[in-house]
């Protein structure tokens, strides 16, 4: 420091000097926090390595023969489906497993098998009653003991239910959602005494792509189950889920606490499963004939499925339609009353009702094997969650359908309910993706989302088997009219409905705009109107009354490229043969979704080069 300064350069000096000091100590605090972070992960993983060493898997275990046993006597099953025997044996050597099956893949197998040859109590966490209701029904019926605790145990019922955790040692399975574990201090304090008595055996978390934020069914208690991980240090957690991609796995590892966790993953293929998409009806009458028609047309002999809606009400009112129309089915929702959902259940179970129409309230983990189609009224709100109820299907392994009806007005629908939630976007844009698609293997889609590589189709989904070739014509005038009609409303917003935005484009005061908007349909325009929402030319936008959310469209900033002549615009149509053209109308081209593709995009492949994946 100068001699020659003064007291006030001095300052800034000082000041200046410790302004870097706080500075690098808050990087070396930061830096204490990540190490020390990395440290407990560290202690985790080689304490879980010294009380559980890790092995080969594939080989033999102490317990086979009673493993092998049971699995023929009390499930009356012969052997195992991929993957089920390792992360079983893993499970039972101690050790914490990430497992990913693919629906129907068998995953509830792999802790209720473990659960009778090992003794003790296996905790299981779900966050479905359904499936929470169907497991424990399912196992009382092989005589397997176990309960459950959720918000339909009935109170008197509750006091007896922990009595049972306390001196039943012949239990076995022991149910729960993740409210009653993160929120009941009673609970806890139960699975305390079994842990203390060393009884707690395990613990198996279904669905456990709902810890993570970037899942597509994120549940804010299952984001606290590491506590139990915290709590019950030596007991093995089991991790489950059938849709995750690796983001998903790595964030439910660091939230459970299972760094070190033996990972199993198998193929999300179902092989077995026929995926299609048709076109949906403008109107409600027409939607419930067209699937009557389709449900009468193939399965006239009664075999069971499941119709999924959007809302509460449309279950009730489409029920009513179809009992109207001779089907013997019945609705399923939260808000119906306890003991009416489970007898509804209980009757689709035993096949007195043929169709069940439920909200996603219902399938996850459901235990009936023989359903031959799902049918999704609406569009799923992910590819995760359209890829789990269809899942719902075949589990059988014999031939199933799983068919959506899909119109982009409910892409609309769906972001005005699901637009409060982290990721909605980018969810909803995947499912519109795959619904979309005309010229890509819908199984190729799928396995790309979750980081898998093509799958062999066997012309098993629409789009592979569709005789009839995949053309393309240029829009890009129809487009730029689009974004013009936007342009020219009066508002200062700029925005407007679905149905505003094609009223006020056939509407034009451009002649020839108006003409080719004309010259298409209104469901042709709508479609453009998707690709141009999927392509980012046009977004979504949100608009809130005390009552509801409306969803509206507005250009966005890349729309100046379009209006500028630098960016084309294409549709992809299937050509239909005159003289075919009155059969493809009721069998197939009524399923058709027109698929829309700029010069730019990666994934767009010309009719001539589309192999059947």
């Amino acid at each position: 420091m100068s001699q020659t300064a003064t007291p006030a350069e001095e300052l800034l000096l000082v000041t200046d000097e410790l302004d870097q000091v706080e500075e690098q100590i808050e990087q070396l605090l930061a830096r204490q926090h990540q190490l020390q972070a990395h440290k407990e992960q560290l202690l985790r993983i080689t304490e879980a390595d010294r009380r559980a060493p890790r092995a080969d898997w594939h080989g033999t275990f102490t317990w086979d023969a009673d493993v092998q046993q049971t699995l023929q006597d009390t499930f009356s099953l012969q052997a195992f489906r991929p993957l089920q025997r390792e992360v079983i044996n893993a499970s039972m050597q101690g050790r914490d497993v990430l497992c990913l099956l693919p629906s129907g893949g068998g995953k509830s197998l792999c802790y209720q098998l473990p659960a009778l040859v090992g003794g003790g109590v296996t905790l299981v966490v779900s966050p479905l009653l359904s499936l929470i209701q169907d497991q424990v029904h399912g196992l009382r019926l092989l005589g397997i003991p176990a309960i459950s605790l959720t918000s339909l145990t009935p109170k008197e019922e509750v006091a007896e239910v922990y009595k049972q955790i306390d001196n039943d040692k012949e239990l076995r399975l022991l149910y729960a959602t993740p409210e009653r574990v993160v929120s009941a201090k009673r609970f806890m304090s139960k699975l305390e005494k079994l842990y203390k008595a060393g009884r707690l055996a395990r613990i198996a978390i279904d669905e456990a792509h709902c810890c993570s934020q970037w899942g597509n069914d994120f549940r804010p208690d299952y984001k606290k189950l590491g506590v139990l991980k915290q709590q019950f240090p030596d007991v093995p957690i089991l991790a489950l889920t059938a849709t995750a991609t690796d983001r998903v796995c790595d964030d439910l590892r660091t939230i459970l606490r299972i760094e070190g966790c033996e990972s199993f993953r198998s193929s999300i293929n179902r092989p077995n499963l026929f995926y299609e998409v048709r076109q949906k009806a403008s109107t409600a009458a027409q939607v419930t004939a067209d699937i009557v028609s389709w449900i009468q047309a193939n399965y006239a002999s009664g075999e069971s499925g499941i119709v999924y809606c959007l809302t509460r009400k449309d279950c009730e009112t489409l029920t009513g339609e179809l009992q109207a129309a001779g089907l013997a089915c019945g609705f399923y929702h939260a808000d119906m009353d306890p003991h009416q959902r489970e007898h509804i259940h209980q009757q689709w179970s035993a096949g007195t009702l043929q169709v069940i129409v439920a909200t996603i309230a219902f399938g996850m983990g459901i235990n009936k094997v023989d359903v031959r189609f799902v049918i999704h009224h609406s569009l799923s709100k992910s590819l995760e969650n359209l890829y789990q109820e269809s899942g719902r299907a075949g589990r059988d392994l014999k031939p199933a359908h799983c068919l959506l009806f899909y119109r982009f007005s409910d892409v609309l629908r769906q972001a005005a309910i699901v637009a409060y939630e982290a990721n909605w976007q980018p969810n909803l844009y995947s499912v519109m993706r795959y619904a979309s698609a005309l010229s890509t293997c819908r199984r190729v889609i799928v396995g790309r989302h979750f980081g898998e590589a093509p799958a062999e189709c066997s012309a098993m989904c629409d789009c592979c088997a569709r005789g009839a070739p995949v053309v393309k014509k240029d829009v890009t005038g129809a487009a730029v009219a689009v974004v013009d009609a936007l342009a020219s409303l009066p508002t200062a917003d700029k925005r407007a409905t679905l149905l505003q935005l094609i009223d006020r484009w056939r509407a034009s005061k451009v002649p020839a705009e108006a003409k080719a908007a004309k010259a298409m349909s209104r469901d042709e325009n709508e479609r453009l109107i998707a690709q141009l929402v999927y392509e980012d030319y046009l977004q979504m936008d949100f608009g809130f009354t005390a009552y509801a959310t409306n969803a509206y469209l507005k250009a966005s900033p890349k729309a100046a490229q379009l209006t500028a002549g630098k960016k084309t615009v294409y549709m992809e149509c299937v050509e239909v043969q005159a003289d075919e053209a009155a059969g493809q109308h009721a069998q197939r081209s009524a399923g058709e979704v027109i698929e829309l593709a700029s010069s730019e995009d990666e994934d767009f492949q010309p009719a001539t080069k589309r192999g059947r994946s």
